[in-house]
């Protein structure tokens, strides 16, 4: 059973297999047909004979297996399906074949002498074995993603593609080793005669891949390409380009003096050379892994004057060019909008998804219109479009932080067929969508639970981060919960190696295992050690917020843990750099100032109400209340009195304007997610002020915390209320599903006795437009509820 799950998804070993066995069932049945006609027709012999001998040429001398193992796609659900059953039934038969051939069903002869049986069955065993082996391989094949050929699929499209690219693959006629050896022979006699080098290259570009790999070290070729760089600018544009492509073949290294002064000379000859020139060349730059930002400005340029001139395939390939070059001419942007809009509907779906990923490779922005346009088209066509070019769109959707509710609506009949046999880094890219658009659809998770168990190993240190993010951020817990967990963390151990030179995939990690409260110790007392605190200051990206979420998250969370620990002059400095935002960007958002506003007019001033953030670390802020056990509310807000009456002074106009964006949201700011996904809110259970344990346990690769109920920090004479005014950005999309980081916050704020209480945006937005009475009525009945006095005592 283990053999034939293996034989999945390797459509192109599986297809000669099939093969095989049908040719043999096709054969019986000829001969059987045969055999009964031979009375009617004469020449009924004849006619069973040549249709064994068609059978026979189904799988000629020449036939060779095509199979590209990097890409996502493996075509619509129902073939793949088709080729799953027919590898499954392919290997099977192979194996039932064997076991026939040395079992014979005859009884009295279906065991042998020992003797003569043991080499068979040790025979058989080494087949089982080598054919394993081979799927084991095949199978790393397909999981490992091919960064250089994936993103050209879209090539192969159309017939225009062939004089715009330069074809990676193995030449169609190799030339005899020999050959090559007889060019290097007269190697000296081709000095200064741009058509012998010309030839030579090309002719040498055919040899077989081993004795291409031999030139390296001949010290005939490198007099040969000196000859080249000495004549440089003795060929014919034409010719250069010929041995640019040939170098390609050759696996010319990027840094080989002879790019160089290919490089050079391109740069001289590119304004003289015809689009399709340059882009052919920046091709085969891509092709040989040279980067080339001066050529690459010179194409751009060059590009921008002839706008008008480009083909449909020339404006992909530009595009696919701009990707991979990771750099956006801002000159570009809007004639690059303009002209998608102008060719949507005639590119095909994979040059779509090339469009896609070459403006998110670049970091282009495109405007909401025009992602949109591509969305629609996407949606609709999403059946017919392969997995790789889909997955491109979907980043592009992310970058773009476009709630296109058809598209993830489609994505969610669509994608769970696929995944099984989609390779790791394209279903990490699935999740990855899912979480950063706040879009929770618990079928497709869990799928991708189910799957990742067994192609973890192929996991990277990215990947196996973003994995965990996706999922604690949307804060889903699969089916197979601790299975999918422990195999990621043991994968995080297994890259550790990888965090000091990538210190925010740890970071991320732990993140997300902090929001579903899992809490490796081993890994986060690396994560919190000096030296790796030194290591993500250099790191380009911001990390010392993740640092202070994770560390804090830990001391309240896991008081039994015993590892290393913030400073406390750090976190201090942390502390007072998240203050310094919420001042300027959260405490003046006009839903918390209304609310803050508000109460102290019900409770009796501002001494009684505190706009802060209790907990720092999850970056939200909190509208503070103390109440007696009799239900009075307690004066304890003196420490700023002047702060306190400039915050009560503060006043937003609120405009009709200003209440559509509240109640409505705005487009570009709403993060989608299945809607009618009417999951709890955990902070409108206001008991159980000391929250629940994690759901660490024991997992194999290290040990993790269990949380445990702090002891109140202050008498139980009072209650101390954590309002929470919510808005639509702490939620999945469409629904009142909170996401994790907010899971998390209400979960600490309980630890450390605190009664959590829900002023949901769905509640309050609606309100702000409605009479002061009203307001003021629902903020009393949200602070003097009974049931909160009752459950905190």
């Amino acid at each position: 059973m283990a053999t034939v799950l293996m034989c999945r998804r390797l459509p192109g070993l599986s297809r000669v297999t099939a093969f095989s066995t049908t040719a043999k069932h096709k054969a019986q049945r000829g001969s059987s047909k045969s055999k009964k006609g031979k009375q009617d027709k004469p020449g009924a012999a004849k006619a069973g004979t040549e249709s064994g001998a068609t059978i026979q040429l189904l799988k000629p001398q020449d036939y060779r297996v095509l199979y590209n193992p990097a890409a996502y796609a493996r075509g619509r659900a129902g073939s793949q399906q088709h080729v799953d059953r027919e590898a499954s039934q392919a290997l099977g038969d192979m194996f039932t074949t064997r076991a026939l051939q040395t079992f014979p069903a005859d009884s009295s002869q279906a065991l042998p002498p020992i003797k003569k049986a043991l080499p068979k069955a040790k025979s058989n065993m080494l087949l089982e074995q080598t054919i394993l082996a081979t799927l084991c391989k095949e199978k790393e094949k397909q999981e490992m993603h091919n960064s250089k050929e994936d993103p050209r699929v879209f090539q192969k499209g159309r017939p225009e593609y062939r004089s715009l690219s330069c074809d990676s693959a193995e030449p169609a006629q190799t030339l005899p080793a020999e050959e090559g050896d007889l060019i290097l022979q007269g190697v000296d006699g081709c000095e200064g005669s741009p058509g012998i080098l010309t030839d030579s290259f090309l002719k040498l570009s055919r040899l077989p891949a081993e004795r291409r790999a031999a030139l390296a070290s001949d010290p005939r070729f490198s007099t040969l390409c000196h000859h080249v760089v000495t004549a440089i600018r003795l060929f014919s544009t034409p010719d250069l380009i010929q041995i640019l492509k040939a170098c390609v073949p050759l696996a010319v290294p990027a840094s080989h003096p002879l790019l160089d002064a290919c490089e050079a000379e391109f740069c001289r000859r590119a304004w003289d050379m015809g689009l399709e020139q340059l882009l052919l060349v920046a091709d085969c730059w891509r092709c040989l892994d040279r980067s080339v930002p001066s050529y690459l400005g010179i194409l751009f340029s060059f590009a921008n004057l002839h706008w008008q001139d480009l083909t449909l395939p020339q404006f992909v390939q530009l595009l696919y060019i701009i990707g991979e070059g990771r750099r956006a001419p801002a000159d570009l942007a809007q004639k690059v909008e303009s002209t998608i809009l102008k060719h949507l509907d005639a590119f095909t779906l994979e040059e779509l998804g090339a469009i896609c990923l070459g403006l998110f490779k670049s970091l282009s922005g495109i405007s909401d219109h025009v992602m949109r346009r591509i969305a629609d088209r996407v949606a609709l066509q999403m059946e017919d479009m392969s997995t790789y070019a889909l997955v491109n769109v979907l980043k592009m959707l992310r970058y773009t932080r476009m709630d296109h509710l058809p598209l993830m609506r489609e994505l969610g009949k669509v994608i769970p067929a696929r995944i099984p046999a989609t390779n790791i880094q394209g279903i990490m890219h699935i999740s990855l969508t899912y979480s950063a658009l706040h879009f929770f659809d618990e079928n497709v998770l869990a799928v991708v639970a189910a799957s990742l168990p067994s192609k973890v190993s192929y996991c990277r240190s990215k990947d196996a981060a973003k994995f965990l993010w996706s999922f604690g951020c949307l804060d889903y817990e699969p089916p197979n919960g601790e299975e999918f967990y422990s195999s990621l963390i043991k994968q995080l151990h297994a890259k550790l190696h990888e965090f000091s030179k990538f210190p925010e995939h740890l970071l991320t990690a732990l993140l997300g295992l902090a929001f579903v409260k899992r809490f490796p110790e081993e890994l986060i007392d690396f994560a919190l050690r000096e030296e790796f605190v030194r290591i993500t200051g250099r790191s380009k990206y911001e990390l010392s917020k993740d640092l202070f979420t994770l560390g804090k998250s830990v001391e309240i969370e896991c008081p039994t843990y015993q590892g290393s620990r913030l400073p406390p002059q750090l976190c201090q400095e942390f502390t007072e750099m998240v203050s310094s935002f919420a001042e300027r960007e959260i405490y003046v958002r006009p839903e918390i100032v209304e609310a803050t506003s508000l109460l102290e007019s019900v409770l009796g001033g501002p001494e009684y109400v505190k706009n802060h953030m209790i907990l720092p670390h999850t970056r939200s802020s909190d509208v503070e209340v103390r109440l007696a056990m009799d239900g009075h509310p307690i004066p304890f807000n003196f420490k700023d009195p002047v702060a306190a009456e400039k915050l009560k002074g503060m006043g937003v106009s609120l405009t009709d304007d200003l209440m559509s964006q509240l109640i409505q949201g705005r487009a570009h700011n709403q993060s989608p997610t299945g809607v009618g996904n009417e999951a709890r809110i955990p902070g409108q259970e206001q008991g159980d002020a000391a929250g629940t344990p994690c759901l660490g346990g024991a997992l194999p690769a290290g040990a993790t915390s269990q949380v445990v109920p702090k002891p109140g920090l202050w008498q139980p004479r009072e209650v101390r209320l954590a309002l929470q005014v919510s808005n639509r950005n702490h939620f999945c999309y469409g629904s009142k599903r909170l996401l994790g980081l907010h899971c998390l916050k209400r979960r600490q704020l309980r630890l450390l006795g605190y009664v959590v209480v829900e002023i949901p945006f769905w509640e309050w937005f609606p309100l702000l437009k409605r009479t002061r009475s009203e307001k003021l009525s629902y903020l009393h009945y949200k602070v003097f509820c009974p049931a909160l006095l009752t459950k905190a005592g």
